[in-house]
């Protein structure tokens, strides 16, 4: 039985205010969802899984907390759902190690994953995983393939590239022509009957620090010009300061 994981993550909601407290991000009162780009793999994940046959396991790394995206994607129709003990905040070398020590482990044959993280937006988890397990990688994939092995669409210079990959292999999806399908109420009662089997791993000091949070300087007000006169000097401010002409 083929083991399909796809690698989740529990990130702070896309559409939240963001504050600051002090110098770190306050996120004690923000709503925590899974990374869009991660729904993406997950229905990736379920396709590869219902055209090929196999297993699907959602795995991510995190404390308790992070059960819930677990049980989201368990909703959604995965078989298995397994998390990384681990409460530390981790660099991207630290937590591709931890990942890819235990997805040999666990015997995966593919990985899926969101092309990029909400939070971070870094784009670096699924090639890296791929480099540590030796495996063939394929990035910003909008379309999968399974007739006849796996072959995947991407973007390339002028277009598209239509690949076949080998595996195993790490694949990163974007959105493409990917619909992500939605729970029924069947998949959020099994959901809430789930078990996480929670896993340890051996956690690689990080040998990145955040030092502080702070906030972008705030946007200079916009300025507003009225009649044909102003056209000189509006013309001027997008050559000279808004460097669009």
């Amino acid at each position: 039985m083929t083991k399909i994981v796809v690698l989740v993550k529990q990130v702070p909601d896309t559409n939240a205010k963001i504050v600051v407290s002090g110098d770190r991000v306050d996120l004690s009162a923000v709503k925590k969802v899974m990374s869009p780009y991660d729904e993406f793999a997950v229905e990736t994940a379920l396709r590869h899984r219902d055209a090929s046959g196999g297993e699907v396991i959602a795995l991510t790394l995190g404390g308790a907390g992070a059960d819930k995206v677990l049980k989201d994607a368990k909703a959604i129709g995965v078989d298995h759902i397994v998390r990384i003990d681990c409460e530390e905040e981790l660099d991207s070398n630290s937590l591709q190690s931890a990942l890819a020590s235990t997805l040999q482990e666990m015997g995966a044959e593919i990985v899926y994953c969101g092309k990029s993280a909400a939070d971070t937006g870094a784009g670096s988890t699924g090639p890296g995983v791929a480099e540590r397990l030796g495996w063939a990688s394929a990035s910003n994939v909008t379309s999968v393939g399974f007739d006849g092995g796996l072959t995947v669409v991407a973007p390339s210079d002028g277009g598209n590239a239509r690949m076949s990959v080998n595996t195993p292999a790490v694949i990163t999806c974007d959105k493409g022509d990917i619909k992500v399908r939605k729970p029924n109420v069947k998949g959020i009662m099994q959901a809430k009957k789930a078990q996480v089997e929670v896993k340890t791993a051996a956690i690689q000091p990080s040998s990145v620090t955040i030092v502080a949070h702070s906030m972008p300087p705030a946007k200079p007000a916009g300025k507003s010009y009225e009649g044909g006169a102003a056209a000189a000097e509006v013309a001027n401010l997008l050559r000279d300061e808004a460097n669009v002409i």
